[in-house]
This record gives C-alpha cells, structure tokens and sequence, in this order.
C-alpha cells in the first residue's frame, strides 16, 4: 500500500472562505489555520485579506479552503461523502449542515439497509451522509 491521500479541497467565491471555515469548524471540531492572500508578492491589494489557503484539522475530518475571484473551477460536480456507524455524531452533522441550506433528500432508512442523506449547505457544498447499520 502506498502513502497516498486525498484531501478536500473547498473554493468560496465572494470572499466567504474564513466564515465558511469557521462554520464547518463548529460543525467538525478541531482548528483552523489560515495564510492570507498578502503573504504573496504581486497580490492585488483588494484581495489581500482573503483567504489563499485555510486548513481545517484535528476535529471529525480534515478540510481545505480558498477563496477565489472568479470562475475558474470546472463543471464537474462533486459531492463530500461522510460515513461511519455513529448515528448521534452523523445526525448531528447532518443537521448542522442543513442549516441555512437546502435537505435533497432527508436522513432516512435505505434499500441497502443503511440510513442515508443528502443536501447542499449555505455555502453551496453538495454532502450525502451514509450512516451504515451496526454489523452484529
């Protein structure tokens, strides 16, 4: 097995990287660190207080984050995917994050006998929350 990892890393557009940060950091735990845009030589000085990159860690999962100032991302949609049999902690989570966002689909009993959710938080980060059946 190699050393490889993947990590999540979140763009926000009009400078909402920090609060969006912040908000995930109540919802998972742990602490964030932050490097600012002015840290960078030629950095256009109304973008110098925004975020080049945040690490959220030390809570339920790691996350990155930046702000960006303009479409630069492409169409691929991609959604972050929790999981684990702990369906206080998951709950909680998912009903954090709905706040302020949109519930796709309501945390609910599922064919495959997990149960299962998904929605879009204020920030527009697509998450399905999978709470796997305990196995005996």
């Amino acid at each position: 097995m190699s050393n490889v990892t993947i990590g999540s890393y979140l763009f926000f557009e009009n400078g909402t990287c920090r609060e969006a940060m912040e908000f995930y950091k109540g919802v998972f735990g742990g602490e964030v660190s932050y490097t600012t845009f002015d840290s960078m030589p030629g950095t256009q000085p109304e973008h110098a207080d925004k975020i080049m990159h945040a690490d959220l860690h030390g809570g339920d999962i790691g996350l990155f984050g930046s702000d960006v100032f303009e479409k630069q991302l492409g169409t691929g949609k991609i959604e972050l995917c929790l999981g684990g049999e702990d369906e206080a902690r998951l709950t909680e989570i998912f009903d954090a994050l709905s706040q302020g966002g949109t519930v796709r689909s309501a945390l609910k009993k599922e064919a495959w006998g997990d149960t299962f959710g998904q929605l879009t938080d204020k920030y527009n980060v697509a998450w399905m929350v999978n709470i796997r059946t305990a196995q005996a």
